[in-house]
């Protein structure tokens, strides 16, 4: 089997957007103060552009977790091609998020948290920190994203 050439910062930074833009669902990760167990689950997102919008039960302990430290970990993709990011994240209610995004969250994801019976949030994850791993021949680390900045253009 050929391994493919290693992938500029460019052409990885181009993938891992693609990603963003085309994926359903994302693995969110995170772990409360309290030194609660760390908390792993799938949930559907869609990219603005800027940040990831992804919906859970505000009792959950995703939820919890995110609400209380405001930091989540999040994987798209598969072990062999997958993008890590670290954001900052920020609970919206379903009153106080744009209908419009409403709208765009439900129509990718086939998912309206606000027709549910139990209390859902949206959380806005803004990524600080975004690598890009795929196979053995490329670079580990992978670093696309560093402080909220991209390191090469998409």
């Amino acid at each position: 089997m050929t391994t493919p050439p290693a992938r500029s910062v460019a052409q990885r930074t181009k993938d891992a957007l693609h990603r963003l833009e085309h994926d359903v669902d994302v693995w969110v990760a995170t772990a409360a103060p309290d030194g609660a167990a760390p908390h792993l689950v799938p949930l559907p997102f869609v990219w603005d552009g800027t940040s990831l919008l992804i919906a859970t039960e505000a009792d959950s302990p995703t939820g919890r977790g995110l609400v209380t430290t405001g930091r989540a970990r999040l994987g798209i993709g598969s072990a062999r091609d997958v993008v890590l990011i670290e954001g900052i994240a920020q609970a919206v209610t379903p009153e106080d998020l744009p209908e419009e995004d409403a709208e765009v969250f439900e129509g990718k994801t086939g998912f309206d948290p606000r027709r549910l019976a139990d209390r859902h949030l949206y959380f806005r994850v803004v990524p600080q920190w975004v690598q890009d791993r795929r196979e053995e021949d490329e670079p580990h680390g992978g670093e696309l994203m560093r402080d909220g900045r991209w390191l090469a253009a998409g």
